[in-house]
């Protein structure tokens, strides 16, 4: 694959053969956001789990102490007081039959984060080919079933993100904007390291975090010592 001058002019500021610590790959990573828009960074973790055994999968969801600097939209599966409640929140789309109908018959899909409450499940599981291979399908685990809407739909505004392993077992995860600065986003990093190290599943053996890597959304990734990482 064929990188433009400015990821090359970057990738010269990182020597492959290191393993960093935090502070500092957080702040080559912001250095190597050079693009005309502030970059997103991403973290790349794999674990020592096998995704494919139940007993062995992580998932969850933590709110970033500072947000995610990205504007979130926010779907409300819900009715009545529920469905007011979302509305006050600030969600975006709330609704019930006429919110399933419009995505599957329109294909509507205009939200970042979708919401239901227990009672809306069955109407919700109506969906699942459609939200569920693009993360949005609403769960439990994930604290976006709930009665509580409007305290999902304000941590969702927030900045609370979910956590998840792929079929490879990495978990990635945005933690803030370039511009955010090197302490802002160790202070993300930080919390969301916390809350994948605590989800460590019993079933898993031998070293839990294997690798860790950052990198801004052009940028080129950074290593850092997973020993440091607990």
């Amino acid at each position: 694959m064929k990188h433009g001058k400015k990821y090359v002019d970057s990738a010269k500021l990182i020597d492959r053969t290191k393993l960093y610590e935090v502070d500092e790959a957080l702040d080559i990573a912001v250095k190597t956001a050079t693009a005309k828009f502030d970059e997103t960074v991403e973290v790349h973790v794999r674990l020592g789990v096998d995704s494919r055994h139940a007993d062995q999968q992580v998932r969850g969801a933590v709110v970033l102490p500072n947000g995610t600097g990205k504007t979130v939209r926010v779907a409300v599966f819900a009715k009545g007081d529920d469905a007011e409640a979302a509305v006050a929140a600030g969600a975006e789309v709330v609704g019930a039959e006429d919110l399933v109908a419009k995505i599957q018959g329109e294909g509507f899909m205009d939200f970042d984060v979708a919401i239901a409450t227990p009672n809306m499940m069955g109407l919700v599981g109506r969906l699942g080919k459609v939200l569920g291979p693009r993360g949005l399908m609403p769960s439990p685990k994930a604290g976006t079933v709930t009665p509580d809407v409007a305290k999902a739909v304000s941590e969702a505004k927030a900045g609370k993100i979910e956590y998840r392993l792929d079929k490879t077992n990495i978990i990635h995860c945005p933690i803030g904007k370039a511009s955010f600065g090197t302490e802002k986003l160790k202070e993300n990093f930080d919390v969301l390291l916390s809350a994948i190290i605590k989800a460590k599943p019993e079933a898993a053996k031998g070293q839990y975090i294997r690798s860790c890597a950052l990198a801004s959304t052009m940028g080129p990734g950074v290593k850092i010592n997973p020993a440091k990482l607990g």
